[in-house]
């Protein structure tokens, strides 16, 4: 585990309406000119007077992430991590998601031209990725694999191939640029925040939004963190079950070998890495998670829709979905100030690529399922210092 630390006697906030450059002295970069120009803005903080009359809370806030260019708040990610990247002299580099990432990745790479990825789906995902048009990502898809398998297959490429393998959690430069989120919030909405909510599978947006909480806290900007509330689809909810039974990690039987639910984003069945850190936070916090069900899920998304005119995806609903059942079960303070992240909405399936090469599971992991696709079997087999 690596964090960024920084200055913070001498890091200021830019008077600027762009968020990378407001928060510059906050982010992993060192030369302004990684980041910037880029027109960035602050996506909107909504308080939700109607869903809070429904809920008796007077005081919730949902940060409406799906206005970004690719309806996920991992926009933010990408745009911090590729630059991140590009300082570290990364050219190329291989990962895996269940959508968002691989999609906000695909989107924002063209400001560097330099960069290659390589990029490994499980098939159940592979609608949910839009790989652009560009020559930049070569897209690998699975057969029958699920995200653990789409992730290790990407590390077993980068080690083989010498390549950089982008861990996700781990890759200090996702997790500053989604704390971006918070530190607009943070400034939104008066007063202190209370609670932090989100919905999660790594859970990588809000260790980094809580980072930048503790980061506010140190400069004088805020009075203190929030406590966080991390929520989980029960159809997939290993980190909920393990600290609910006061696990230090995550254990066999917490683990969803085939993850399956409507809130698909949050899909991940096997964060034994990343939870003891998330369990960390969370309890410095005096936070919690919570488990929801679909039914909930429908009706929070629902409500947020017919309230509030905001239509988001099935698993950003679920965060909200969580706050509903701890009010409703009397478990969460009403009168507090709640921030709900609302993390992206639904993108219409990925339009038909022909540059998609396939894999399939053989004896030694993963082989071209096409003998015939010539890029596959030459990228696949080529040296490195062919390849990038």
């Amino acid at each position: 585990m690596i964090d960024v630390h920084y200055d913070l006697e001498q890091a200021r906030l830019r008077d600027s309406l762009n968020p990378l450059e407001r928060f510059l002295d906050l982010l992993p970069v060192e030369r302004p000119e990684s980041l910037l120009p880029q027109d960035m803005r602050f996506t909107p903080c909504l308080h939700a007077r109607r869903l809070g009359a429904a809920l008796g809370m007077p005081s919730i806030y949902l940060k409406n992430e799906t206005v970004l260019p690719t309806g996920t708040t991992k926009d933010r990610m990408a745009v911090v991590s590729l630059a991140f990247l590009s300082e570290g002299g990364v050219r190329a580099f291989c990962t895996a998601s269940t959508g968002n990432s691989s999609t906000a990745y695909a989107h924002a790479i063209s400001r560097f031209p330099e960069m290659r990825l390589y990029l490994f789906t499980a098939e159940s995902f592979r609608n949910r990725v839009h790989y652009g048009t560009g020559e930049q990502v070569t897209p690998f898809v699975l057969r029958g694999a699920s995200f653990v398998d789409a992730f290790t297959a990407a590390g077993t490429f980068a080690a083989r191939h010498r390549l950089v393998s982008e861990r996700g959690f781990f890759n200090p430069g996702r997790r500053e640029g989604l704390k971006l989120a918070f530190l607009e919030a943070a400034e939104q909405i008066p007063g202190t925040i209370d609670w932090y909510v989100q919905a999660v599978s790594s859970a990588m947006g809000v260790y980094g939004c809580y980072k930048g909480a503790r980061e506010l806290t140190r400069m004088g900007r805020i009075a203190r963190p929030p406590r966080l509330l991390c929520v989980q689809q029960e159809a997939c909810a290993p980190m909920a079950r393990a600290f609910h039974d006061d696990s230090p990690v995550i254990r066999p039987g917490d683990v969803v070998r085939k993850p399956a639910g409507i809130a698909e984003a949050i899909l991940r069945g096997d964060p034994t890495k990343a939870y003891p850190h998330v369990r960390e936070i969370v309890l410095e916090s005096r936070g919690t998670f919570v488990a929801v069900g679909e039914t909930e899920i429908r009706e929070a998304r629902l409500m947020v829709e017919e309230l509030e005119g905001i239509s988001p995806c099935f698993s950003a609903s679920a965060a909200l979905a969580g706050v509903i059942r701890l009010v409703r079960n009397g478990e969460f303070p009403r009168n507090d100030t709640v921030m709900v992240n609302l993390t992206g909405s639904d993108r219409q399936p990925a339009p038909a690529a022909t540059r998609i090469h396939w894999l399939r599971a053989s004896g030694e992991g993963w082989e071209p399922e096409d003998p015939q696709d010539e890029i596959t079997q030459a990228v696949w087999q080529a040296p490195a210092e062919v390849r990038t």
